[in-house]
Parts: C-alpha cells; sequence; structure tokens
C-alpha cells in the first residue's frame, strides 16, 4: 500500500468540514481523531513493522471515528445506547458511500481497514480474523482506548455521563464494577449504576490493552493516574479509588517488567 499522508489529511479535513468544527462536541472528535493516529504509528514502530503496515495503522487511527460526525449531526449525541453503532457507521460512511477512495486509490488493504474500524469499539473482535488482521484491530483499539483516558480528564465528567456535580461527588462504587476492576476485566457498561462506576470502567479499559508499548504510554502519560484521582465527597468512594489506583501502579509496573519492548 503506498499512502500519501498529506492527501489522507486534506480528506479527512475536508469531510469533517461539512460539520460545525464550532461545536465542541465536533472539536473534540477532530482532535481526538489525530491523537489516535499518531497513538497507532508509535504502537505500530514498537513492534516493528515495516514502514506500508505503519502507514496502514496510522490511516486505522484516521479514520476509526469518522462516523462519529454522521452521528451527532443525527442524532445530537456520541452515546451509541442512545442513537447507533458509530463504529459501524464510520465503516459505511468509508466503505458503503465510498468515500474511503478519497484516502486510497487502490483496494488492497479495504477488507483490513474495514474491520479494525467496524469492531474498534466492540467488546470483543470476531473470532476467526487473520493474525494480520487482528493485529491492525488491536493497535486501532489499544490507540482509542488510550486517548479516551485523556478525553475523560479534559472534558467535565457531568458532560460525559450527563449527571450533576452533586451526583457524581456523591457517588458511590457499586460491589460488582469493584469486583470485575480487581479481576483485571474491562467492566461491562451492565454493571454500571453509578457516575463513579463510569469513573471505574474507563479505567479498567486498560486491562485490556493489548501491546507492551500501549500499556507503557498509558502510564507515562497520565491521564490514567488524573482519572483516578477521583474528586469525591464520599469518604468511602475516596477510599475506593485510592486503593484503585495503588492496585492500578502496582499491576502496570509488575506488567511491564514482565512484558519486554517489542513483544507481540
Amino acid at each position: 500500500m503506498k499512502l500519501d499522508r498529506d492527501r489522507a489529511r486534506r480528506a479527512f479535513a475536508a469531510y469533517a468540514a461539512n460539520y460545525n468544527a464550532g461545536d465542541a462536541k465536533v472539536a473534540l472528535k477532530i482532535s481526538h481523531t489525530y491523537r489516535v493516529a499518531a497513538l497507532c504509528e508509535r504502537i505500530a514502530r514498537s513492534l516493528p513493522l515495516e514502514e506500508p503496515e505503519v502507514d496502514l495503522a496510522w490511516l486505522c487511527g484516521l479514520l476509526h471515528d469518522i462516523g462519529r460526525f454522521e452521528q451527532l449531526r443525527r442524532y445530537g449525541t456520541f452515546n451509541d445506547a442512545e442513537s447507533i453503532d458509530h463504529a459501524a457507521c464510520s465503516a459505511e460512511v468509508l466503505f458503503g458511500e465510498g468515500h474511503i477512495r478519497d484516502y486510497l486509490d487502490e483496494p488492497d488493504e479495504d477488507a483490513v481497514l474495514e474491520t479494525a474500524i467496524r469492531w474498534h469499539s466492540a467488546y470483543r473482535i470476531p473470532e476467526g480474523l487473520s493474525a494480520r488482521t487482528q493485529r491492525f484491530c488491536h493497535i486501532l483499539r489499544d490507540a482509542d482506548k488510550i486517548d479516551i483516558l485523556r478525553v475523560n480528564v479534559e472534558v467535565p465528567l457531568e458532560d460525559i455521563y450527563n449527571v450533576s456535580t452533586e451526583a457524581l461527588r456523591r457517588s458511590a462504587v457499586t460491589p460488582a464494577v469493584l469486583e470485575s476492576f480487581y479481576a483485571r476485566h474491562c467492566v461491562l457498561r451492565t454493571l454500571k449504576r453509578t457516575p463513579a462506576d463510569n469513573v471505574v470502567g474507563h479505567a479498567s479499559l486498560v486491562y485490556e490493552l493489548v501491546y507492551p508499548e500501549s500499556l507503557r504510554i498509558a502510564a507515562e502519560q497520565g491521564w490514567l493516574w488524573k482519572l483516578l484521582d477521583f474528586h469525591t465527597e464520599n469518604a468511602e468512594t475516596a477510599a475506593v479509588f485510592a486503593a484503585m489506583r495503588q492496585s492500578m501502579r502496582d499491576w502496570l509496573d509488575a506488567t511491564l517488567q514482565d512484558s519486554p519492548k517489542g513483544v507481540q
């Protein structure tokens, strides 16, 4: 695959220009897109992969959330449960409507791109994918999860979870959510009952990261620690988060010591 990154950037900017860049949610998705593309490139280089493969990983990141703009225009929300599957919408915009040709002339990598984009937000990717396709799915999913940590720190949690500051700061962590966290699992959406549960759920995304470089990025960027430094007026919740924060640090330290650079 021969990728002209400047062309790809121009095509993405032209598509996004059809939407209101003055809307904070649109601006958020534009900045998120560029960060995820850069993270995909960094993870790909750590494996290591040849330059065309690195370009493909970068392009996965650039295109993964293109359906978010239509989702927001049609439904006024980024909440998939209240609207549409944004990953499926991204795949439809690119491959159903043919916009992928704005980025690439040749269709050689269409199948890999579509699969990675379509499944990037799913709880699990489908079984039976080739090892190569799985790799690009995992690179994209890792990069997206890493930047979601940042978004949950930079954007007020009240806006993300649609709750009042009072409700957020007084909320407790549900026992089932806490149990999932300590089992080192990504917290299922169905387990979440409180605003604090949502915070735990986003922090638990780290347990799903596949590549050592992804874990290093999550640890070094600091967004994870800021997320777990949850501001609460509930003394029990404060103690729970302090314990989770230390547990996460211990787990990351141990995991990275056992995972030499370049594994997988």
